[in-house]
């Protein structure tokens, strides 16, 4: 069966009614909304404090990746499976896909092979609506700053020049980066510049993802910074009276939403922004929810440990005080061979040497994760490439840093392929009980976070700052906002922000080009390189590839 495709596998599968699947948590009917048969979305009165910190945080990451990823949602739902299979009550919490990646050239984030969360299509694809959600409130707000421009009577005096918030949509657009709206005279706004963002970059969507509760998310809402006015005083989305009406339409997404993975487990899906832009991990709420339902929750956080894992360790952790007992960090032999200098041809040609030599970027992600104090298991997830002398030489020198490496078959095994991993997490998390220590504490200044998590984490020299990110520093400073989180925008491609550097590069420093503020989010966004927040399309997208029938039959997602 393994030479069935994913989707194949999803469509072949018979599903649960996710009253069946809630049942297996104690959820009673009465608390599901129901978004047909197979989707539900729970309350947040099921959130329990008093079991949260009883229960088992398992974050799965991975080395930096290669540009197909290296599959840590397959991992992280694999392991879920793994981990029932030896009697753990376990729940996997993870992100919503975006459309964008979809039909671009990453494709869907429901995993893979047989660790997949179902119904895989509605998953990859509107889902319950929460990413729409997000960009008609985000839009909300850009519809009302430019009618308060427009206005005569309310107007706030918003210098339109220093506009900072903008339009997002749920799909890559290269063409929307940088436009000109308000054109074509007086009943149509005010001229100025603006541009469009990815929806899972949009500060709504990490908001979504760090508030605790629906107070929490007005409040929030309320403290996303707009601008200044022409006298040079912060404007506010609380200024516009907007936040009301944006919650309200994030009234429906703020609820964690159910489904199950191919064994009939439970997975809650929730939030989606990427850890390249954003904070890279679901909401609090989906998590905290998880952690009051099962003894056990597993979950990921996007891209290479020093993007995904330091964010969700950093900001969310030490936001929502939750305390991971035990990271998995995700590897593969074609990422190895790629960090060695395998050209991208080579991937899937063996190569001791190489892997070798690769190792050094997945050494760097282990020592990155015992900074923080925690306990590191390295999952090797099994392609049919890869060849016993490889696996070997990384389990061995895995051994010698005192790290158990093992390989992972989730993807042609389901849970049968996981049971060694999940005792190996077991074992870490009963016989070396972590205690979480954040890399940095919030109230350190901004530059200082900035220097900490570049040469903690990157392993680099020192950090530039350009002309323009030295001015935000000291808008950062002025409006009070030091005390906030730091959330890096790198490449994914390199522990650098330099995509070129592969392995565990030296002697190497970063540039901040500029500095955005998410004070709703409670994080500034350091922006490294040339990272874009709008991706485009690749050459040949994801979407040529796919098809419906008459029946509704979807294939060619992946």
């Amino acid at each position: 069966m393994a030479h069935l495709s994913d989707i194949e596998i999803a469509q072949s599968t018979k599903l649960s009614h996710i009253k069946e699947i809630a049942s297996k948590i104690n959820i009673t009917e009465e608390d599901l909304e129901y978004y047909g048969k197979y989707k539900a979305k729970l309350p947040l009165t099921l959130i329990d404090e008093t079991k949260i910190k009883q229960n088992n945080l398992i974050l799965v990451t991975a080395l930096t990746p290669t540009p197909a990823g290296e599959g840590k949602t397959t991992v992280s739902i694999g392991l879920t499976e793994g981990l029932n299979k030896i009697g753990k009550q376990t729940t996997v919490v993870l992100r919503e896909p975006s459309l964008g990646p979809v039909f671009g050239i990453k494709g869907g984030a429901a995993g893979g092979g047989y660790s997949q969360v179902v119904p895989m299509e509605d998953i990859n694809l509107h889902f319950t609506g929460d990413f729409n959600a997000v960009e008609k409130a985000n839009n909300l707000l850009s519809a009302l700053i430019d009618n308060n421009l427009q206005s005569k009577t309310k107007n706030l005096g918003l210098d339109g020049r220093t506009i900072a918030w903008k339009r997002v949509i749920d799909m890559n657009d290269r063409a929307l980066r940088d436009i000109t709206i308000g054109l074509g005279g007086t009943a149509n706004g005010i001229p100025r510049q603006d541009g469009f963002n990815i929806t899972p970059a949009s500060e709504v969507m990490a908001i979504l993802c760090m508030a605790t509760d629906f107070e929490d998310l007005k409040k929030r809402l309320g403290d996303i910074f707009i601008g200044f006015t022409f006298a040079k005083e912060p404007i506010f989305a609380r200024d516009l009276k907007a936040e009301n009406a944006m919650a309200i339409l994030l009234k429906d997404a703020i609820k964690p939403n159910l489904v199950q993975t191919l064994e009939k487990n439970p997975a809650i899906i929730h939030g989606g922004p990427f850890a390249n832009i954003a904070q890279g991990t679901n909401t609090i709420i989906a998590t905290k929810m998880g952690l009051s339902i099962s003894n056990y929750v597993v979950t990921e956080a996007g891209f290479g440990a020093d993007l995904g894992a330091e964010k969700f360790l950093d900001i969310k952790c030490a936001s929502a005080d939750l305390s991971p007992k035990c990271v998995v960090l995700v590897a593969t032999i074609r990422a190895l061979r790629h960090h060695g200098g395998s050209p991208k041809e080579e991937y899937n040609t063996p190569s001791v040497a190489r892997v070798e030599k690769g190792f050094a970027n997945l050494e760097k992600h282990i020592e990155n994760i015992r900074k923080f104090n925690i306990e590191p298991v390295v999952a090797i997830n099994s392609f049919i490439s890869d060849s016993e002398e490889e696996v070997k030489l990384v389990i061995e020198k895995c051994a010698a840093l005192g790290v158990q490496a093992v390989v992972s078959k989730g993807w042609a095994k389901g849970g049968n392929g996981t049971q060694e991993l999940a005792k190996a997490v077991v074992h870490v998390v009963e016989n070396k009980a972590a205690s979480f220590t954040p890399l940095y504490d919030w109230k350190s200044p901004i530059k200082e976070k900035i220097e900490t998590i570049a040469k903690e984490i990157y392993g680099a020299d020192g950090v530039d700052f350009d002309r323009k990110a030295m001015l935000n520093l000291k808008r950062i400073d002025r409006l009070g906002f030091n005390d906030f989180a730091v959330c890096m925008a790198k490449t994914q491609k390199s522990f650098s922000d330099n995509d070129k550097l592969i392995g565990r590069p030296t002697g190497f420093r970063v540039t901040v080009r500029e500095i955005e503020i998410a004070a709703g989010a409670r994080f500034v966004i350091p922006i490294l390189g040339k990272m874009m927040r709008m991706p485009g399309l690749p050459a040949t997208p994801a979407s040529e590839g796919m098809s419906i029938d008459n029946d509704g039959v979807i294939s060619g997602l992946s």
